[in-house]
């Protein structure tokens, strides 16, 4: 593999890790384009890690903040009980709002607002995770024996997936204006404060198959993540933070079965390549990251279906 291909292929992780578009599935259709079908699939791991290391930088306070409730959590004081919560001004007190209509609650805060939201989405990564690894062994063994046919039917239902999410959202957002207060982000205190559920379990459990799916080429984690995170119930801010903080420990964990490859990678592919992909994929997948969280917050994820039918369509023709 030269520099100018490591490169690309980097750029094409960078951009398709985040966008619902799948980066496995444009990893592998361009690789079978330069012909290198050998190389092992460690490589793409790594360009993984590479845009990891862009998802800790992005969500470096949320997820530090989440190390900080799982030691208050875990450790306790001198007295023997917990350590207290952080004093932070309260990101769910009710704001100013007609008569009989409840505040909305903020979306930025829904996964570590509060230490028992911490709390939760710390249970939810860790269920989420074991669902996805589980499935992952699976299909880590399935991947380099399907076709790349099965990539393209993958971009179809990435596709599919992303416009019955939208759909979903929008029923869901016509529903919650007949009614005062969305009873599925939270409950109302007789004080009027909002005060949000967090991720349950259950969600968590699907969340963490939809991740599994995922992990298929041609079908995007981000995309189907996201989409899980929706039609489960969760909302479309904390749907799309809680899909990125999640996937570092599937990421990390993929790593690690791939890990005794490492030789081999260093000599079919070289060290100088796979280091000018990884910054490749490390750079644009920042990049690619920042513009994906603005879409999400508008809802208009749907927009990659425009790009991914007529992409698995042709290449159903051409392959």
């Amino acid at each position: 593999m030269s520099i100018f291909q490591s490169i690309i292929l980097g750029v094409l992780q960078g951009i398709a890790e985040f966008l619902p578009i799948s980066s496995s599935g444009h990893l592998k259709v361009a690789q079978e384009l330069f012909g290198l079908s050998e190389v092992p699939l460690l490589f793409d791991v790594m360009l993984h890690l590479a845009t990891l290391a862009a998802v800790i930088l992005y969500f470096r306070k949320k997820i530090a903040r989440l190390f900080a409730i799982l030691f208050r959590w875990l450790i306790p004081n001198k007295e023997g009980k917990a350590f207290p919560s952080a004093t932070m001004a309260s990101p769910f007190s009710p704001t100013p709002s007609p008569r009989g209509i409840a505040p909305k609650t903020p979306e930025a805060d829904l996964l570590t607002g509060t230490d028992e939201l911490g709390r939760k989405t710390i249970l939810a990564v860790i269920v989420a995770t074991i669902v996805t690894g589980a499935i992952g062994v699976v299909t880590s063994k399935l991947i380099p024996e399907l076709p790349i046919k099965v990539t393209c039917a993958g971009f179809l239902f990435t596709a599919c997936l992303l416009i019955f999410s939208a759909k979903f959202e929008k029923r869901k957002s016509a529903r919650k204006s007949d009614v005062p207060f969305d009873s599925a982000q939270g409950t109302l205190s007789q004080s009027g404060e909002v005060k949000p559920k967090g991720i349950s379990i259950l969600q968590a459990l699907f969340i963490g198959f939809m991740q599994g799916v995922g992990t298929l080429p041609g079908i995007s984690r981000s995309g189907s993540t996201i989409a899980g995170a929706q039609l489960a119930g969760v909302n479309r801010a904390a749907a799309g933070e809680f899909s990125f903080i999640v996937s570092i420990p599937a990421i990390l964990g993929a790593f690690v079965l791939e890990a005794k490859d490492l030789g081999e990678v260093g000599s079919q592919i070289g060290v100088l390549p796979v280091f000018c992909g990884c910054l490749a994929a490390f750079a644009w997948g920042y990049l690619s990251l920042s513009l994906l969280m603005k879409l999400i917050r508008k809802g208009k994820l749907e927009w990659f279906a425009c790009y991914l039918i007529p992409l698995g369509i042709l290449g159903l023709i051409f392959f």
